[in-house]
């Protein structure tokens, strides 16, 4: 599982996946969303600016797995 690290309390999934470099563009990342690829602590998340906080795992595509740290 990759860490990815975050200097505020907490960041929106779509600017996260941009983060972890997983999507290129905002609407990449809002397509993904809402075509259930993105799981957020084992569950299928299909809100793009839910908030992720340190300690929350996200899972893109039942293949990439990253866990949330504050810097």
């Amino acid at each position: 599982m990759k860490k990815i690290q975050i200097d505020t309390d907490y960041i929106k999934l779509d600017s996260f996946l941009k983060l972890a470099g997983v999507v290129m563009s905002g609407g990449e990342a809002k397509e993904m969303i809402l075509d259930g690829m993105v799981e957020v602590n084992n569950e299928v998340e299909k809100q793009r600016g839910r908030k992720l906080y340190p300690g929350d795992t996200i899972v893109f595509d039942h293949t990439a797995a990253f866990i949330l740290e504050r810097e």
